[in-house]
Protein backbone atom coordinates (compact mmCIF):
# COMPACT_ATOMS: atom_id res chain seq x y z
CA UNK A 1 0.00 0.00 0.00
CA UNK A 2 1.04 3.53 -1.12
CA UNK A 3 0.01 7.28 -0.46
CA UNK A 4 1.07 9.32 -3.32
CA UNK A 5 1.58 12.93 -2.38
CA UNK A 6 2.95 14.88 -5.26
CA UNK A 7 6.28 14.03 -6.08
CA UNK A 8 6.70 12.13 -2.67
CA UNK A 9 5.15 8.42 -2.39
CA UNK A 10 5.14 7.12 1.25
CA UNK A 11 5.35 3.40 1.44
CA UNK A 12 2.29 2.40 4.08
CA UNK A 13 3.65 -1.14 4.06
CA UNK A 14 6.92 -0.80 5.23
CA UNK A 15 5.30 1.48 8.55
CA UNK A 16 2.75 3.53 10.22
CA UNK A 17 3.35 7.09 9.06
CA UNK A 18 3.78 9.72 11.85
CA UNK A 19 2.47 13.42 10.69
CA UNK A 20 2.87 16.03 13.48
CA UNK A 21 0.51 18.69 14.23
CA UNK A 22 1.14 22.46 13.81
CA UNK A 23 -1.83 24.99 14.15
CA UNK A 24 -0.80 28.61 13.03
CA UNK A 25 -4.27 29.64 14.87
CA UNK A 26 -4.92 31.83 18.13
CA UNK A 27 -7.62 29.19 18.83
CA UNK A 28 -7.03 25.33 18.19
CA UNK A 29 -8.32 23.30 21.68
CA UNK A 30 -4.43 22.24 22.03
CA UNK A 31 -1.97 24.75 20.89
CA UNK A 32 -4.18 27.42 20.06
CA UNK A 33 -2.24 30.89 20.03
CA UNK A 34 1.20 28.96 20.84
CA UNK A 35 2.52 28.53 17.19
CA UNK A 36 0.51 31.63 15.66
CA UNK A 37 3.51 34.10 14.75
CA UNK A 38 5.17 32.39 12.10
CA UNK A 39 8.83 32.09 13.35
CA UNK A 40 7.59 29.87 16.21
CA UNK A 41 5.13 27.64 13.80
CA UNK A 42 8.25 27.09 11.63
CA UNK A 43 10.50 26.17 14.77
CA UNK A 44 7.81 23.77 15.71
CA UNK A 45 7.34 22.16 12.59
CA UNK A 46 11.65 21.35 12.36
CA UNK A 47 11.24 20.44 15.69
CA UNK A 48 8.76 17.55 14.75
CA UNK A 49 10.56 16.88 11.86
CA UNK A 50 13.66 15.97 13.86
CA UNK A 51 11.65 14.18 16.28
CA UNK A 52 10.85 11.61 13.26
CA UNK A 53 7.49 13.00 12.02
CA UNK A 54 7.24 11.77 8.31
CA UNK A 55 4.90 14.88 7.89
CA UNK A 56 3.44 18.17 9.16
CA UNK A 57 -0.06 19.01 8.96
CA UNK A 58 -0.97 22.46 9.09
CA UNK A 59 -3.54 24.60 9.59
CA UNK A 60 -4.82 27.72 10.23
CA UNK A 61 -8.45 27.74 10.93
CA UNK A 62 -9.45 26.16 14.24
CA UNK A 63 -12.33 22.70 13.55
CA UNK A 64 -13.15 22.34 17.81
CA UNK A 65 -16.12 22.17 19.00
CA UNK A 66 -18.14 25.41 18.57
CA UNK A 67 -15.21 27.24 16.02
CA UNK A 68 -16.07 29.22 13.27
CA UNK A 69 -14.77 29.62 9.95
CA UNK A 70 -11.96 31.50 9.05
CA UNK A 71 -11.85 33.82 5.63
CA UNK A 72 -10.00 32.14 2.70
CA UNK A 73 -7.70 35.63 2.57
CA UNK A 74 -6.75 35.15 6.54
CA UNK A 75 -5.76 31.61 6.42
CA UNK A 76 -4.13 31.66 3.01
CA UNK A 77 -1.99 35.45 5.24
CA UNK A 78 -1.19 32.74 8.70
CA UNK A 79 0.01 29.96 6.11
CA UNK A 80 2.09 31.58 3.38
CA UNK A 81 5.54 32.31 5.68
CA UNK A 82 5.18 28.97 7.11
CA UNK A 83 5.07 26.90 3.93
CA UNK A 84 7.30 29.15 2.28
CA UNK A 85 10.08 28.28 4.75
CA UNK A 86 9.48 24.36 4.80
CA UNK A 87 9.74 24.21 1.42
CA UNK A 88 11.99 21.02 2.04
CA UNK A 89 9.54 19.11 4.30
CA UNK A 90 6.30 17.31 3.20
CA UNK A 91 3.31 19.19 4.42
CA UNK A 92 0.12 18.72 4.72
CA UNK A 93 -2.57 21.66 4.84
CA UNK A 94 -5.64 21.43 6.98
CA UNK A 95 -8.14 22.88 5.26
CA UNK A 96 -11.69 22.47 3.79
CA UNK A 97 -11.44 25.59 1.42
CA UNK A 98 -10.45 24.92 -2.43
CA UNK A 99 -8.89 28.38 -2.65
CA UNK A 100 -6.70 28.20 0.92
CA UNK A 101 -5.85 24.38 -0.33
CA UNK A 102 -4.64 25.46 -4.02
CA UNK A 103 -2.58 28.45 -2.49
CA UNK A 104 -0.88 26.11 0.14
CA UNK A 105 -0.25 22.98 -2.89
CA UNK A 106 1.22 25.82 -5.18
CA UNK A 107 3.91 26.80 -1.93
CA UNK A 108 4.82 23.64 -2.09
CA UNK A 109 2.36 21.48 0.23
CA UNK A 110 2.04 17.73 -0.78
CA UNK A 111 -1.59 17.15 0.34
CA UNK A 112 -5.05 18.52 1.74
CA UNK A 113 -6.59 17.19 4.51
CA UNK A 114 -10.15 18.04 4.22
CA UNK A 115 -12.59 17.38 7.46
CA UNK A 116 -15.38 18.15 5.31
CA UNK A 117 -14.55 15.63 2.47
CA UNK A 118 -15.05 17.75 -0.15
CA UNK A 119 -17.91 20.14 1.15
CA UNK A 120 -16.24 22.57 -1.32
CA UNK A 121 -17.46 21.60 -4.48
CA UNK A 122 -14.02 22.77 -6.36
CA UNK A 123 -11.61 20.73 -3.75
CA UNK A 124 -11.20 17.51 -5.80
CA UNK A 125 -10.31 19.10 -8.77
CA UNK A 126 -7.68 21.16 -7.53
CA UNK A 127 -6.11 18.23 -5.43
CA UNK A 128 -6.37 16.23 -8.83
CA UNK A 129 -4.78 18.58 -11.09
CA UNK A 130 -2.34 19.11 -8.23
CA UNK A 131 -1.65 15.37 -8.16
CA UNK A 132 -1.80 15.71 -4.19
CA UNK A 133 -2.62 13.91 -1.36
CA UNK A 134 -5.85 14.29 0.13
CA UNK A 135 -7.34 13.20 3.36
CA UNK A 136 -11.44 12.59 3.16
CA UNK A 137 -12.76 12.96 6.93
CA UNK A 138 -16.24 11.65 8.35
CA UNK A 139 -17.50 14.44 10.48
CA UNK A 140 -21.44 15.03 11.36
CA UNK A 141 -22.46 18.44 11.07
CA UNK A 142 -20.18 21.41 10.83
CA UNK A 143 -17.53 22.59 14.05
CA UNK A 144 -20.00 24.67 15.12
CA UNK A 145 -22.57 21.79 15.50
CA UNK A 146 -20.71 18.87 15.10
CA UNK A 147 -21.51 18.35 19.26
CA UNK A 148 -24.88 19.00 19.70
CA UNK A 149 -26.25 15.35 20.59
CA UNK A 150 -24.45 13.48 17.86
CA UNK A 151 -26.90 9.99 17.24
CA UNK A 152 -26.05 7.16 15.03
CA UNK A 153 -27.62 3.66 14.82
CA UNK A 154 -24.31 1.68 14.02
CA UNK A 155 -21.56 4.43 13.94
CA UNK A 156 -19.01 2.25 12.56
CA UNK A 157 -21.30 1.04 9.49
CA UNK A 158 -22.62 4.66 8.96
CA UNK A 159 -18.64 6.20 9.06
CA UNK A 160 -17.55 3.40 6.95
CA UNK A 161 -20.96 4.03 4.12
CA UNK A 162 -20.21 8.02 4.34
CA UNK A 163 -16.03 7.25 3.63
CA UNK A 164 -17.07 4.97 0.85
CA UNK A 165 -19.25 7.31 -0.83
CA UNK A 166 -16.75 10.33 -0.61
CA UNK A 167 -14.28 7.96 -2.29
CA UNK A 168 -16.24 7.50 -5.36
CA UNK A 169 -16.93 11.26 -5.53
CA UNK A 170 -13.02 12.12 -4.92
CA UNK A 171 -12.27 9.86 -7.87
CA UNK A 172 -15.35 10.82 -9.97
CA UNK A 173 -13.46 14.33 -9.53
CA UNK A 174 -10.23 13.11 -10.75
CA UNK A 175 -8.06 12.33 -7.51
CA UNK A 176 -6.43 8.94 -7.98
CA UNK A 177 -7.08 6.42 -5.29
CA UNK A 178 -3.60 6.08 -4.35
CA UNK A 179 -3.94 9.24 -3.60
CA UNK A 180 -6.59 9.37 -0.96
CA UNK A 181 -6.63 8.34 2.62
CA UNK A 182 -9.76 7.94 4.83
CA UNK A 183 -10.03 9.33 8.60
CA UNK A 184 -13.09 7.81 10.31
CA UNK A 185 -12.79 12.03 12.04
CA UNK A 186 -12.96 10.55 16.02
CA UNK A 187 -14.19 13.51 17.85
CA UNK A 188 -15.89 15.53 14.76
CA UNK A 189 -20.02 14.94 15.69
CA UNK A 190 -18.85 11.73 18.22
CA UNK A 191 -20.15 11.16 21.69
CA UNK A 192 -17.11 9.16 23.80
CA UNK A 193 -18.89 6.12 22.86
CA UNK A 194 -19.01 6.77 19.43
CA UNK A 195 -15.12 7.72 19.07
CA UNK A 196 -14.17 4.03 21.45
CA UNK A 197 -16.17 2.32 19.34
CA UNK A 198 -14.64 3.82 15.79
CA UNK A 199 -10.91 3.09 17.29
CA UNK A 200 -11.25 -0.47 18.08
CA UNK A 201 -12.80 -0.73 14.28
CA UNK A 202 -10.17 0.36 12.85
CA UNK A 203 -9.53 -2.72 10.70
CA UNK A 204 -12.87 -2.25 9.54
CA UNK A 205 -12.19 1.05 8.03
CA UNK A 206 -9.23 -0.42 6.32
CA UNK A 207 -10.84 -3.21 4.53
CA UNK A 208 -12.42 -0.21 2.54
CA UNK A 209 -9.11 -0.28 0.56
CA UNK A 210 -7.62 2.67 1.66
CA UNK A 211 -5.20 3.98 3.97
CA UNK A 212 -6.90 4.68 7.08
CA UNK A 213 -5.81 8.02 9.08
CA UNK A 214 -6.67 8.48 12.46
CA UNK A 215 -6.99 11.41 14.53
CA UNK A 216 -7.12 10.62 18.86
CA UNK A 217 -4.50 12.39 20.08
CA UNK A 218 -5.57 14.69 23.28
CA UNK A 219 -8.79 14.41 22.24
CA UNK A 220 -11.62 14.85 24.57
CA UNK A 221 -13.17 11.44 25.23
CA UNK A 222 -9.77 10.38 26.18
CA UNK A 223 -9.70 13.17 29.08
CA UNK A 224 -13.83 11.61 30.17
CA UNK A 225 -12.19 8.40 29.83
CA UNK A 226 -9.12 9.53 32.18
CA UNK A 227 -10.93 12.02 34.06
CA UNK A 228 -7.87 14.37 32.60
CA UNK A 229 -9.36 17.99 31.40
CA UNK A 230 -6.58 19.55 30.35
CA UNK A 231 -6.04 18.54 26.30
CA UNK A 232 -1.84 19.06 27.42
CA UNK A 233 -1.88 16.41 29.92
CA UNK A 234 -3.68 13.87 27.84
CA UNK A 235 -0.03 12.75 26.53
CA UNK A 236 -0.31 8.41 27.80
CA UNK A 237 -3.80 8.50 26.99
CA UNK A 238 -2.72 9.97 23.38
CA UNK A 239 -0.19 7.31 22.83
CA UNK A 240 -2.62 4.44 24.14
CA UNK A 241 -4.72 5.11 21.19
CA UNK A 242 -1.71 5.73 18.73
CA UNK A 243 -0.97 1.96 19.88
CA UNK A 244 -4.50 0.64 20.03
CA UNK A 245 -4.96 2.19 16.20
CA UNK A 246 -1.93 1.51 14.72
CA UNK A 247 -1.70 -2.08 16.01
CA UNK A 248 -5.30 -2.41 14.33
CA UNK A 249 -4.51 -1.07 10.78
CA UNK A 250 -4.57 2.21 10.59
CA UNK A 251 -1.42 3.81 8.14
CA UNK A 252 -0.66 7.67 9.19
CA UNK A 253 -1.49 8.94 13.18
CA UNK A 254 -1.95 12.57 13.48
CA UNK A 255 -0.84 13.82 16.82
CA UNK A 256 0.79 15.75 18.96
CA UNK A 257 3.55 14.50 20.48
CA UNK A 258 5.41 12.97 18.02
CA UNK A 259 8.99 12.18 19.95
CA UNK A 260 7.40 9.95 22.25
CA UNK A 261 4.59 8.13 19.51
CA UNK A 262 7.44 7.05 16.95
CA UNK A 263 8.66 4.22 18.89
CA UNK A 264 5.31 3.62 20.38
CA UNK A 265 3.95 2.89 16.84
CA UNK A 266 7.68 1.23 16.17
CA UNK A 267 6.29 -1.74 18.47
CA UNK A 268 2.97 -1.67 17.60
CA UNK A 269 4.23 -2.20 13.90
CA UNK A 270 6.17 -5.22 14.72
CA UNK A 271 3.18 -6.99 16.45
CA UNK A 272 1.02 -6.30 13.76
CA UNK A 273 3.66 -7.48 10.89
CA UNK A 274 4.16 -10.38 13.45
CA UNK A 275 0.59 -11.80 14.67
CA UNK A 276 0.12 -11.37 10.21
CA UNK A 277 3.15 -13.74 10.01
CA UNK A 278 1.28 -15.90 12.56
CA UNK A 279 -2.30 -15.91 10.33
CA UNK A 280 -0.05 -17.06 6.67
Amino acid sequence: MIWRCGARVFDLAERTLVMGIVNVTPDSFSDGGRYLEPGAAIARCRELVAAGADLIDVGAESTRPGSLPVPAAEQRRRLEPVLVALADVPVSVDTSNAEVAEAALALGACAVNDVTALADPAMAGVVARAGAGLVLMHMRGTPRTMQADPAYGDVVAEVADFLRQRLAAAHAGGVARECIALDPGIGFGKKVEHSVQLLAATSVLAALGQPVLVGASRKSFLGALTGESDPARRHEASLAAAAIAALEGARILRVHDVGATVPVVRIADAVRAARSARAR
